[in-house]
């Protein structure tokens, strides 16, 4: 009899202790899953966006370009390492979000946050994410910009593990967060517009207009979609100024820094080439968001309905 009640307790720690380990899991399983799908649909406006900002003109002819020299495939070059980036960078950003964010209403008294403490949170949520997902970042950018470079040039990467490996060899470990400064003040700006205004959308939706379910969770999308790209565009084009870059004849490199190169590009340019490609990227950025949201939901939804 002792031995079946010891026996029963040990089962009840166990269960205990599983369901707080996906309960402390779920946000970032969730937002990895969510942000993984979404890639899956936006692998090809991702690949336009980038040859755009490398200089091959606009959406149109980038396109059909690629499909004239490389086939339609060229549109999911690199979707391995976006994947794999989701699964890093979006897992991270995403868990630790709701973390951050369920922490500061449990402080607030179960009250709503205000705006800033919404917008810190994503500051931080989108810095912890970068780190984590910046050489999955990498991989994608030289994936996608290798055909781009002379055939003497081109690395062939086979896959994202294919990618990574080879910059390790050839460049040392650190190489894999080359370019990890703008990236993680993109990713800081991107969950910033991101994260804080979809939260505050979607309580401006339900409790000012008094929006449905569906409409709250379109619509509150829609202008997650479009404050992460107006903010994060600028350092987008920049990281990839930096990690698409090549050492001429001598091995000097274009740029020293992320610094450097919005210098440059603000002396040569002015502020609006920063904004090169915003259509594209915002067409990118937008979907993206708004179908990790939409995805996010549904997997919660299923979540419930299951029991988990």
């Amino acid at each position: 009899m002792a031995g079946a009640k010891k026996e029963e307790a040990l089962g009840e720690s166990m269960k205990s202790r599983t369901v707080a380990a996906w309960k402390v899991s779920k946000p970032f399983i969730n937002g990895g899953a969510s942000g993984m799908l979404a890639t899956c649909v936006i692998q090809p406006i991702d690949m336009i966006k980038v040859r755009i900002q490398l200089g091959q003109g606009s959406a149109a002819q980038v396109a059909s370009t690629m499909i004239k020299q490389e086939g339609f495939g060229a549109f999911y070059k690199g979707l391995s390492a976006g994947l794999l980036r989701q699964a890093t960078y979006t897992t991270a950003r995403l868990g630790t979000f709701r973390v951050l964010t369920n922490k500061a209403i449990e402080a607030n008294d179960g009250k709503p946050l205000p705006i800033v403490q919404k917008a810190l949170c994503g500051l931080t949520a989108g810095a912890i994410g970068a780190c984590f997902g910046s050489p999955a970042d990498l991989a994608l950018i030289r994936m996608q910009a290798d055909a781009t470079l002379p055939a003497a040039q081109r690395r062939n990467y086979q896959n994202a593990f294919h990618a990574l490996f080879r910059i390790v060899k050839d460049e040392g470990v650190l190489s894999l967060w080359k370019g990890a400064g703008p990236t993680v003040v993109r990713a800081m700006a991107l969950n910033m517009g991101m994260l804080a205004s979809y939260d505050q959308s979607v309580e401006y939706f339900k409790d000012n207009l008094g929006f449905g379910e569906y409409t709250t969770l379109m619509g509150a999308s829609a202008v997650s979609g479009f404050f992460a790209s107006a903010c994060s565009l600028p350092f987008d084009y920049v990281k990839t100024q930096i990690q698409k870059m090549q050492p001429d004849a001598s091995g000097k490199y274009p740029y020293t820094g992320s610094l450097d190169c919005a210098m440059k590009t603000l002396k040569a340019g002015g502020p609006l080439k920063f904004y090169t490609g915003f259509p594209v990227y915002c067409v990118r950025i937008a979907p993206h968001v708004m179908m990790t949201w939409i995805f996010l939901n549904q997997i919660q939804k299923l979540e419930k309905k299951i029991g988990l």
